[in-house]
């Protein structure tokens, strides 16, 4: 009997200090970086984002979403037997973060290790997760994206500084003898990753080249768009569906204009696309499983719906799940 993998758990988890835009304006000011409520919304979306403590890491964030998730699927750490952590800020060169929250989590013995495709890096981790579960190499999976990307800002650059966040959202994955996971897409293009980047890198004990993030906006939305109507379409027809078919959109939270852009391209409504933007900004590749949590704890997103999950970041890194809750 073929083996597929199904959702059956999900948990977020946001840091507790909360600045919207106003809070925002105001700290930005103070180094004399002008911008606005109104830009920002304008622009992007974001009302507010939350940021992490000094002391608080990546693995930390990513284990309390980590316990939401295993308590909704009725498990406990040690029934866990794969980890993988999505990040692009990990608490450290090495270990991983993976290896990390596992410790953190006492469900130690099971393989952990972390994914880095930026924004995309969820989508990815869970496709390999669900390959994993599919050919028996786990039968229960931790899925986590987690970030603290307050940390790589230039708060002097108010096209960047404003549109990140800290968060971490999680799934846990179980084998199932019906369909969960209905297909996935996967890509990336190294010829773009100048447009999104963070060009440091550590060398001889130092900091080499320059450690916050990099993004050239207009590039960035004008990839986009097209790429995860690709993807979208890829997926669905590996589903053998169609646009009609999805329940629920939920795309990486970055930009409110690019997911705008993504709905018309698959002819969906607003109404059908689950939006978190406002409230926690870009967290990289906690923002679709943060997303995913809320609409499911919200009553939005219901057992039995299609969902389409899609992400695009740095890399350049681009890919959708389609999925049954």
């Amino acid at each position: 009997m073929r083996r597929y993998s199904r959702i059956t758990g999900t948990g977020s988890y946001l840091p507790p200090r909360r600045l919207t835009n106003a809070d925002l304006v105001a700290e930005l000011a103070e180094r004399g970086v002008e911008t606005s409520d109104e830009w920002i919304v304008e622009r992007t979306g974001i009302r507010a984002r939350h940021f992490a403590a000094p002391d608080v890491a990546s693995s930390d964030l990513g284990l309390e979403a980590a316990r939401h998730a295993i308590a909704a699927a009725g498990l406990q750490p040690s029934d866990i037997d794969l980890i993988i952590v999505a990040t692009s800020t990990p608490d450290m060169v090495f270990p991983s973060a993976a290896c990390i929250l596992q410790h953190k989590l006492g469900a130690n013995g099971c393989p952990a290790f972390d994914v880095q495709a930026v924004c995309s890096g969820f989508v990815y981790a869970l496709a390999v997760a669900d390959s994993m579960i599919q050919t028996g190499a786990a039968n229960r999976a931790l899925v986590v994206g987690a970030e603290v990307f307050s940390r790589i800002l230039d708060f002097n650059d108010r096209t960047t500084c404003v549109l990140f966040g800290d968060g971490a959202g999680a799934v846990v994955l179980e084998a199932s003898e019906t369909p969960g996971i209905l297909s996935s897409d996967l890509h990336a293009d190294g010829k773009y990753v100048d447009i999104l980047c963070v060009p440091g890198n550590v060398s001889g004990g130092s900091v080499l080249g320059d450690p916050v993030l990099k993004m050239d906006g207009q590039a960035v939305f004008k990839l986009a768009v097209g790429v995860l109507e690709k993807a979208a379409h890829a997926a669905l027809a590996k589903a053998g569906l169609t646009e009609a078919d999805i329940d629920w959109l939920i795309p990486h939270q970055a930009n409110i204009r690019i997911m705008q852009g993504t709905a018309r391209k698959l002819k969906m409504s607003m109404d059908k696309v689950v939006v978190t933007v406002d409230q926690h900004g870009n967290t990289s590749a906690a923002s679709i499983p943060l997303a995913l949590d809320h609409a499911v704890r919200s009553g939005q997103v219901k057992k039995g719906d299609t969902v389409l999950l899609e992400g695009v970041g740095g890399g350049f890194t681009w890919g959708a799940v389609l999925l049954k809750m």
